[in-house]
């Protein structure tokens, strides 16, 4: 049977009954003991936790039931397994109801009752793996990676930790690279929804017609292909949290279906006709400016003010450049202990030739420019030499000159255009944007003739 590591506590007002179940569960390597009433029951549990209880229902004083409930709030860990000789279908449902695992009659065949507590102790186990899962899942929710201290970051924190309780849609709004889905995890991470699942579909980088089976599934024989029944990011975001990338980029007839379904609480399929019912928070971000796509008849008005529940604006790394050495110490230590190597600090000098650079990829592009940095540096520290041996960034960032936003951008894209021998697709993919904007870009920079 199961180690010692378990604890059973056998709770009977007959002396009989409960030397028996004692010496039989001692035996089997259990941490046991005894309580011949509800009151010295509680008082074994204000001494040390316990994992099992084996209790009678018919005892003096305080019953087992009444003893059930109460160990509910001071204990609602322990599994309960009810025995008593007054077996009856009404007792059995009051005790099952009350959050007890099983019920057994006395006399208690040993086999029978050794099964259910195995069962009962495997329930425990998957009970405390579910967790520490659950404690991972917050660890990994995002909102120790936001680092800032500068004032726009601090408001954008309160912000989160305002509306992250709530279950208003959020949108979040910033340039490529500020974090959004940072952000996005970190509202998930700390709401209620947070032990389901966070879903997070990138708007931009699927076709119109793709995008809707993507969201709403598809029905076996919904067209050729659809050899399977397939659930749409809707439904498997259910308990939780959708997030929705680049939301602007949405076509107008998957903008009516989705406004439908956050109206109705159901969605169909693709090919189906059953709806099916769901329940999930939505948050969305976007990079565009949603009023003008809304006053050119691209973005629904409707859908606009139903995902604008509440509003965070990124700031872009340009405006808050007070955290770029906590952003640059941060990444650093993350990568010296992925590549195992003992890169100690970033010199002074090139936090400066960091502080200098106006970062038009923003976040994204203080990440990348830390890694490859980390990569290349020695012992025992970062210098401007790393940060520029990959020549990113020598000719914006050591400059005397001022250099404006859009210079800076015109020449990271040219550069990365160049290094991808101008295959727009690889340079999006190297950029982290989609091939519409880095187009959009190329055409306003006439990067080609």
């Amino acid at each position: 049977m199961v180690s010692e590591q378990y604890g059973i506590l056998v709770v009977d007002d007959e002396l009989s009954v409960r030397d028996s179940l004692y010496h039989w569960f001692k035996k089997d390597g259990f941490r046991v003991a005894q309580a011949e009433s509800a009151a010295a029951a509680l008082h074994k549990f204000q001494e040390q936790p316990w994992d099992l209880v084996l209790l009678d229902i018919k005892m003096p004083g305080m019953d087992g039931l009444e003893l059930q409930r109460r160990l509910r709030q001071v204990a609602p860990e322990a599994v309960v397994i009810m025995i008593t000789a007054y077996g009856s279908i009404e007792t059995a449902i009051e005790a099952l109801k009350a959050g007890a695992f099983d019920y057994l009659t006395k006399p208690v065949d040993p086999d029978d009752l050794g099964r259910v507590v195995q069962k009962a102790l495997a329930h425990r186990r998957l009970t405390d793996e579910n967790t520490r899962l659950r404690s991972k899942v917050a660890a990994l929710s995002g909102w120790d990676e936001i680092v800032g201290q500068s004032p726009p970051m601090l408001r954008v924190i309160e912000s989160i930790d305002a509306v992250a309780a709530a279950d208003t849609t959020v949108l979040i709004r910033g340039e490529s690279g500020t974090g959004k889905e940072l952000v996005a995890r970190a509202v998930h991470g700390k709401s209620g929804r947070r032990h389901f699942p966070l879903v997070s579909v990138h708007c931009a980088a699927l076709p119109e017609t793709l995008l809707e089976s993507e969201l709403f599934g598809v029905e076996r024989g919904a067209f050729t292909s659809a050899q399977l029944r397939r659930r749409g990011k809707l439904e498997q975001a259910d308990g939780g949290t959708l997030f929705l990338d680049d939301v602007g980029s949405i076509g107008l007839k998957a903008q009516a279906e989705l406004l439908q379904v956050l109206e109705q609480k159901e969605l169909t399929r693709t090919g189906g006709a059953r709806p099916v019912r769901i329940d999930f928070r939505l948050l969305c971000a976007t990079n565009q400016d949603l009023e003008a796509l809304v006053a050119k008849k691209e973005l629904r008005e409707d859908l606009y003010f139903r995902i604008n529940g509440f509003c965070i604006d990124l700031p872009p790394l340009r405006e808050r450049t007070g955290d770029v050495p906590l952003l640059a110490r941060h990444f650093l230590e993350r990568f010296a202990e992925k590549l195992d190597k003992d890169l100690g600090e970033i010199t002074p000098q090139a936090i400066a030739f960091l502080e200098r650079y106006a970062w038009p990829g923003n976040v994204r592009e203080l990440l990348h420019t830390i890694e490859r940095a980390a990569v290349l540096a020695e012992p025992p520290s970062v210098d401007v030499k790393d940060l520029v041996a990959l020549h990113d960034l020598p000719v914006v960032a050591a400059s005397d000159e001022p250099v404006s936003l859009a210079d800076a951008e015109k020449l990271h894209i040219a550069r990365t255009l160049e290094r991808n021998d101008g295959d727009i697709a690889r340079a999006a993919r190297a950029l982290e944007v989609d091939r519409v904007t880095l187009l959009d870009k190329i055409k306003k920079y006439k990067l080609r003739s």
